[in-house]
């Protein structure tokens, strides 16, 4: 069951003391598993530690309407949610229905484009969906079905628009405004970094963390939430929403945030080939998100799985020890894709990224037939798609050329004859062959064409 407060009249849910079965109360220990990179302020981390083992508290993350989905780069922060929830406390999710037509500057060059309303109404009710079920499939198949007996909390779902459309504007500026010294506001590494760019800063993003804080002051006011959650990235925000509830509440708040995750590249952790891995199955299938996990690096997995996933640190040190003595079955990352394809998508959605997987390993060309080709692409190392309309009679050399597989017809005809060209996985060795349906160009209008071992290309037939 999820709890969704979409106004102000919801009664807070009930505390309910809860025997932990897996983790601790105290979430600070996850530093165990590198999964907090701070804790604000730092002088207080005694008493934040002390805080969280001793009784259930209340603990909030925000999520803005970017996007009609949420994308891997949001899981850690999830999984952050979870912990919590696990350990007996309250998660919140905060929605930025308001926030998000202001736009967080945090970690970027250029300001965010405008959003319509609309759009901004559309992105929330899908962001809502979507933790509704990744919660719903972590208590069902990642808690229940694991042998857990503790009961959860229901997530809380909240859009900070609602106490917005509340306040007037200049009453705002006289309450809340005046709790905030331009000194602190502008040395904000998110502030430095824009006003030291060529484009500058807008007095909309300037305001944003202004915003963020009196949404922690307002969600202590009405859920006791002292503790709030999110990248590295938020520490401004985080700090700015510290000192107002200093000063107007006086109660003792925390900030944690956690690490950000980069690939070898440094890029950040979700971008596949400069686009985001979405947990919309819409945007992003469940075949394809199994398949991006299962790609990790050696050097990567070890860490994904315990930022990402709620397996023990003695499970994952086994898993990593027959790993390393048997790096080819890939054990580490499947469990990964297993664990997070689960979360995502559930059951269903796992078993399909499996079958699929299994299909295309043993050459299963009915399979291939089955996806989108996003999912081909992000399969074959982001092969290139040539669009190409069929002709009668259209031969193996004839689409190899049109697709740019050979720089001459000559190198065509000498790898195609000796063996080294092959269309949806099966070798393609006369020249001359005539394109058959079913055969060549599957039910999903799609070719895959492959030279030599690892080089693809994708034709989609304009059919």
């Amino acid at each position: 069951m999820i709890l969704r407060r979409w106004g102000l009249c919801l009664a807070r849910s009930a505390t309910v003391q809860l025997k932990r079965t897996y983790t601790e109360a105290n979430i600070l220990k996850l530093q165990d598993r590198g999964f907090f990179q701070d804790v604000f302020p730092a002088e207080a981390i005694d008493k934040a530690r002390s805080i969280l083992g001793s009784s259930p508290q209340t603990i909030y993350a925000g999520f803005d309407p970017t996007a009609d989905s949420l994308h891997v780069g949001n899981l850690l922060v999830i999984i952050g949610l979870l912990h919590a929830q696990r350990a007996g406390h309250q998660p919140i999710a905060l929605l930025g229905g308001a926030t998000g037509q202001i736009g967080d500057p945090s970690g970027r060059k250029t300001e965010r484009q405008a959003m319509l309303l609309d759009m901004v109404n559309h992105n929330l009710a899908c962001i809502g969906a979507q933790i509704d079920r990744i919660f719903q499939n972590h208590r069902e198949f990642l808690w229940d079905k694991r042998g857990q007996s503790a009961a959860l909390k229901p997530v809380v779902v909240v859009n900070n628009a609602d106490w917005y459309r509340e306040l007037n504007f200049v009453q705002f500026i006289s309450s809340v405004g005046r709790h905030f010294r331009m000194g602190s506001m502008l040395s904000r590494a998110s502030v430095q970094s824009r006003l030291q760019g060529e484009g500058g800063m807008s007095f909309t993003e300037f305001t944003y963390q202004i915003f963020q804080a009196y949404d922690w002051l307002h969600l202590l006011k009405a859920h006791s939430c002292r503790f709030q959650l999110g990248g590295s990235d938020q520490m401004g925000n985080i700090m700015s929403g510290h000192e107002l509830i200093s000063r107007v509440d006086r109660k003792e708040v925390f900030g944690l945030t956690l690490p950000l995750i980069t690939n070898e590249q440094g890029d950040k952790f979700g971008k596949s080939a400069g686009n985001a891995v979405w947990l919309c199955g819409d945007k992003t299938s469940p075949y394809a998100l199994y398949q991006f996990f299962v790609r990790t690096p050696d050097s990567e997995v070890e860490n994904l799985l315990k930022l990402l996933t709620f397996m023990p640190l003695d499970e994952i040190r086994s898993v990593m020890a027959r790993h390393k003595r048997t790096p080819e079955l890939w054990e580490a990352q499947k469990r990964l894709a297993q664990e997070l394809t689960l979360l995502v998508h559930g059951e269903e959605g796992l078993a399909k990224a499996e079958s699929i997987t299994a299909a295309l390993y043993s050459g299963n060309v009915e399979a291939l037939g089955e996806l989108e080709v996003k999912d081909i692409r992000q399969t074959f190392g982001g092969a290139p798609v040539v669009d190409i309309l069929p002709e009668p009679g259209m031969t193996v050399l004839q689409v190899a050329m049109k697709a740019k597989c050979f720089p001459t017809e000559k190198d065509a005809i000498r790898i195609i004859n000796a063996g080294g060209f092959a269309i949806n996985l099966n070798k393609a060795k006369n020249p001359a062959e005539v394109l058959a349906p079913g055969v060549h160009i599957l039910k999903n209008n799609i070719s895959l064409l492959r030279v030599g071992k690892r080089n693809y290309y994708i034709v989609k037939w304009l059919i």
